[in-house]
């Protein structure tokens, strides 16, 4: 895992990074920050975007599984390199190729991509009601960083791909 440093380092040199982890903290949860920053690259207005991936938040549903910000990266790779065609078996290889190599360099850097790892939070399941955004909320929530760095990185390979 990289130290409070690096990781702010590594946000504050990409543009996608810094706009994702700000817009985390205009209230948009995490799988909704990613695709934001990325939304240039997508076919589909802002608020079509931020409505397809809202449920991924939290973890899924807020079930703390597979973080949210991921799971945004997850939709920008799918619909630059995603096949459409059940046959397509190199299609299918390359874009899930290419996604592990994302989630291997965020693991390398946050430790993990399961939201509750990440969040320091026990295996209870965890309440639909998402919690009130206040100043103490982002005080113990480190999302705005795993976002920016999430963000960052799928920067970084997406740069490196074209």
């Amino acid at each position: 895992m990289y130290t409070l440093e690096e990781i702010n380092e590594l946000i504050g040199k990409s543009a996608r990074g810094k706009k994702a982890a700000a817009l985390f903290k205009e209230g948009y949860n995490c799988a909704q920050a990613m695709v934001i920053a990325f939304s240039d690259m997508l076919p589909f207005d802002e608020n079509t975007v931020v409505k397809l991936v809202s449920g991924f938040g939290g973890g899924m549903g807020r079930m703390r599984e597979v973080c949210g910000a991921f799971s945004g990266a997850v939709f920008v790779i799918s619909y630059i390199y995603g096949y459409n065609d059940p046959s397509d078996f190199e299609g299918k290889k390359e874009l899930y190729g290419r996604i592990q190599l994302v989630a291997d360099k965020v693991k390398e850097i946050n430790g993990s991509i399961v939201c509750k790892e990440l969040l320091g939070l026990g295996t209870d399941k965890d309440s639909p009601v998402p919690e009130k955004r206040t100043d103490a909320y982002y005080k113990k929530r480190p999302c705005d960083k795993i976002i920016g760095v999430t963000a960052a990185v799928l920067e970084e390979f997406l740069n490196n791909e074209q």
